[in-house]
């Protein structure tokens, strides 16, 4: 946008000049058909690229069919996925949403729900994790507890106690009878691409089984596929109560769920929640085919293999260059804090057609779609080597 057009809309996005008009795979054209290998995959959304003709084919199909009814009437294609999704993970019931925070804040209702039904009307207290990131809600922002996001929004909702990230003395000592839950992403995106222990996973289930507390997992960023698992706590062979997903689940298309066994939405029931829009029959489309290419035999363990191969590539980049401190993350989820101020980098980094983002801790995060192949990665690593060299001249 030139400096004298004047915009119309809220400026929360900063000053935004790299512009696109197509994509194609894992790559980005602008107007001027300048080429982009994309990492970012509009924040680990475009689970397979951009335009993946069998998820195009997909909603031009369902476009031309029905768009839109609400969930006034039976959909039996949601039924459908809502049961696909269920069949492949720890979940018994379903709800379906427009984005992450929207499934953040199901989640939150029915762990408030469960203790309802079962009278624990002390149990209100949610646990959450220095470092974490839920979304932008009041509810999410009070659970989270970050300044850097909820300063200027108070007051806050109470009920949100934070403890340190990976601390199983900390998680310990802050359980108590008033605890409702715990919850925390297995790996931590914004927070600064931060992988939960797996051991200390598998102890979180334990305790919060031994104090009738929920365990609510968010995996909008590390899940559906990101990690090499359908969900990341799959890793730590644990089984939650819940879990918050979004951003890959629709590989573009603007949708979210929240998972949940039986036991935890027992107090969901007719009138307790509702969403004009979740699970529409545009979204449930595209959400069903997503699923049933991600379950396709080996696609996983490609996703595996492939971001192994990444982190391998990453390793020697960093027993190379003085300016990486530090490689983190799992699956395609992973992280390079840099010396420099991470931005100035990943500013570099683009210049030479490589699309990344920043997270906290002044880290680059690398999120490329799922579908990435040996030879583009090879292609980012020699861009992101190229940068560093450039800026070491």
């Amino acid at each position: 946008m030139s400096k004298n057009k004047k915009s119309y809309l809220m400026p929360t996005y900063g000053k935004r000049n790299l512009e696109f008009v197509r994509g194609q795979g894992c790559y980005l054209y602008t107007s001027k058909n300048s080429k982009y290998l994309d990492f970012g995959a509009g924040i680990a959304v475009n689970s397979f690229g951009h335009c993946h003709p069998t998820l195009v084919k997909t909603l031009q199909t369902q476009a031309k069919r029905l768009w839109h009814t609400s969930n006034l009437y039976l959909n039996p294609v949601q039924e459908m996925y809502a049961k696909l999704i269920c069949k492949n993970s720890f979940a018994e019931k379903i709800f379906f949403t427009n984005s992450g925070a929207e499934s953040i804040e199901c989640g939150i209702k029915v762990i408030r729900s469960y203790h309802f039904y079962h009278k624990n009307y002390s149990k209100k207290n949610i646990l959450t994790f220095e470092g974490a990131f839920h979304g932008r809600t009041f509810a999410a922002l009070s659970a989270q507890k970050n300044k850097k996001y909820s300063e200027g929004f108070g007051p806050l909702i109470p009920g949100f106690v934070k403890v340190p990230f990976n601390d199983f003395k900390a998680l310990k000592k802050a359980i108590n009878k008033n605890t409702a839950a715990v919850l925390i992403e297995p790996i931590q995106g914004e927070g600064g691409i931060r992988p939960a222990e797996l051991k200390f996973l598998q102890q979180l289930s334990l305790i919060c089984k031994k104090n009738d507390a929920l365990l609510f997992l968010d995996e909008i960023q590390c899940g559906f596929g990101r990690s090499g698992k359908l969900f990341s706590h799959e890793w730590a062979n644990i089984k939650p109560d819940l879990v918050a997903t979004a951003k890959g689940i629709g590989s573009g298309f603007p949708m979210g769920a929240c998972l949940a066994t039986k036991k935890a939405s027992i107090g969901m029931i007719k009138g307790t929640h509702g969403s004009t829009y979740g699970g529409n029959p545009l979204a449930i489309c595209i959400g069903k085919k997503v699923l049933e290419l991600i379950l396709k035999k080996d696609f996983l363990k490609k996703v595996d293999s492939n971001a192994r191969y990444l982190w391998k590539k990453l390793k020697i980049l960093e027993k190379k260059y003085d300016e990486i401190l530090e490689i983190r993350g799992a699956g395609f989820l992973l992280g390079i804090k840099t010396k420099r101020k991470n931005t100035e980098v990943i500013q570099a980094i683009s210049k030479n057609k490589l699309l990344l983002i920043a997270a906290s801790e002044n880290i680059i995060r690398l999120a490329p779609p799922l579908i990435v192949t040996k030879i583009e990665i090879d292609n980012a690593i020699f861009i992101i080597e190229k940068t560093l060299n450039e800026l070491n001249d």
